[in-house]
């Protein structure tokens, strides 16, 4: 049986990632786009992520071109947009498919372990998936649940797991 941290990515530096590495971490997987009308949430992602990357959270964004064509660019343009219009700081990874036949095997754990409203499918930009910090998925939000609105799990998902892995 695969576990999140079997799983690797690509960066958008082109660095393949073990999701190892964020072992002991409170983990926010999102399927991003640089032209959706949720792409102003990379603010309050970027915000959640400053505000507890101390305490052991992070971001982790995925770029996807699967819904509307909102992703059509490539490494440099989503760069562009992360890093210079949103002042991203999380990683960020390589443009993926969320759904079908090629889609990315994160997303294929992550809706397996978390179906939503369409079943083992992605609706649209922007949905997330928390993971706590012993790899197991907690909680799947909807594209339009914004950052703000995810901060309660992620407090919860912080201090559920922190005597564990600090004591």
């Amino acid at each position: 049986m695969t576990t999140f941290y079997q799983l690797t990515a690509t960066s958008l530096g082109g660095q393949l990632i073990s999701m190892a590495d964020y072992a002991g971490k409170v983990v926010l997987v999102v399927n991003t786009a640089s032209h959706c009308g949720f792409t102003p949430q990379y603010g309050g992602l970027e915000a959640l992520y400053k505000k507890y990357a101390a305490q052991g959270f992070v971001v982790l964004g995925f770029p996807c071109n699967q819904f509307g064509k909102q992703e059509p660019g490539g490494a440099e343009e989503i760069a562009q947009t992360c890093y210079i219009n949103y002042g991203v700081s999380f990683p960020m990874f390589e443009k993926v498919e969320v759904n079908g036949a090629s889609e990315h095997s994160i997303f294929r754990y992550l809706k397996n372990e978390l179906p939503g409203l369409l079943g083992k499918r992605i609706k649209w930009n922007f949905t997330k998936f928390l993971i706590g910090r012993d790899g197991e998925p907690l909680k799947r939000f909807a594209p339009n649940t914004t950052p703000k609105k995810m901060e309660a799990a992620i407090l919860t998902a912080l201090s559920r797991n922190s005597l564990s892995v600090n004591g």
